[in-house]
């Protein structure tokens, strides 16, 4: 059963863009199905569409051949024409087992920088230096938000370490206090898939591992023990789309100990990083009742999904799991929401 999942959402691709509302949603999956079955849009034979998802405007298209999908993703520009539309729609194709964790928005601030440069000239460079990533506005208390994958923030990070230690080394006496904040900022806002992040304090006895909320969250919910060992404390801080976990001495453990634990955590969220999923099922402006049938169906569904995480929040639902179980989950809920 397991390889069957897979080898279906690996001949899946997921269309963002699809007009909501206009026509009934058989007729829509049905032009999709059209759509994607054409020649002059790389497509072929359409085993399957599922629409409507849990995501407005969103569809799942399952090709016969696995081929079909790498075709189709070829394709630059994809327009759904079709006579009952009133006008061509541009889709977004992208592979269904396309990793979510890859993207973040990381928060910099640029205030410790305002005494030695122009920060707006600094952003510049920065954004020359870093070409992947995209740049919000600069804002009045120096803070700047960052979006990209996170090598990029990596990278990134390391360029303003550079620019904080070239400043330190004009001046042998000691480093300014801004510089000191500095850096312990740009350690807080590290963002990379390798988890290499290590913040030593005064004795040696206490490290730090910066891991992406959800990774975490699907660690605690599944692995707990991880996150439990003899002698050892371990906390965790949520900011957003970072958590801080902290594990240090806490009885008789010695540095090597709280390494291993801090190598365990580090290996796991790692491997998680590289296989799980994760959706939004938003229902801001459904219904009171429509949004208590979506919570509904997902907690009867999470006996059929021992591997997916479900976690409510006020306005959407957010479920995180392996590609092949997402695929069928958010299928399945679709359908029973409709049907109940």
């Amino acid at each position: 059963m397991a390889t069957g999942r897979a080898a279906k959402s690996t001949r899946t691709v997921v269309i963002a863009g699809v007009p909501d509302g206009l026509l009934q949603d058989d007729v829509m999956a049905d032009i999709l199905t059209i759509h994607f079955q054409k020649s002059r849009n790389n497509g072929g034979d359409v085993e399957e569409v599922t629409y409507p998802t849990g995501n407005k405007g969103v569809a799942y298209v399952t090709f016969e051949d696995q081929e079909v999908v790498e075709s189709v993703l070829k394709k630059d520009d994809h327009q759904l024409e079709d006579k009952r539309l009133s006008q061509p729609y541009p889709l977004r194709v992208t592979p269904y087992s396309e990793k979510v964790f890859s993207s973040v928005t990381s928060v910099l601030n640029m205030s410790v920088f305002k005494d030695q440069f122009v920060l707006e000239d600094l952003v510049e460079e920065m954004k020359k230096q870093s070409r992947d990533l995209s740049f919000g506005p600069l804002q009045s208390d120096g803070q700047i938000a960052v979006q990209g994958s996170f090598p990029a923030i990596k990278l990134l990070r390391d360029f303003l370490l550079l620019k904080a230690k070239s400043l330190s080394e004009k001046d042998n006496r000691e480093e300014s206090k801004s510089h000191q904040r500095l850096r312990r900022r740009l350690q807080e806002d590290r963002r990379t898939t390798e988890r290499r992040n290590f913040v030593p304090d005064g004795d040696g006895g206490k490290q730090v591992v910066v891991l992406d909320t959800d990774i975490y969250h699907y660690m605690k919910h599944f692995f707990p023990w991880i996150f439990q060992e003899n002698d050892v404390a371990i906390s965790a801080v949520t900011d957003g789309d970072i958590t801080t976990v902290c594990v240090e001495n806490a009885g008789r453990a010695d540095a090597g100990q709280v390494s291993s634990v801090k190598k365990k955590i580090e290996d796991q969220s790692i491997k998680l990083h590289s296989v799980l999923r994760k959706i939004r099922v938003s229902f801001k402006e459904c219904p009171r009742d429509e949004k208590q049938r979506h919570k509904w169906v997902c907690e009867r569904l999470k006996s059929s999904y021992p591997q997916v995480l479900v976690i409510p929040h006020d306005a959407h639902i957010e479920v995180i799991g392996f590609s092949s179980d997402i695929f069928e989950f958010t299928k399945e809920m679709s359908s029973k929401s409709l049907t109940r």
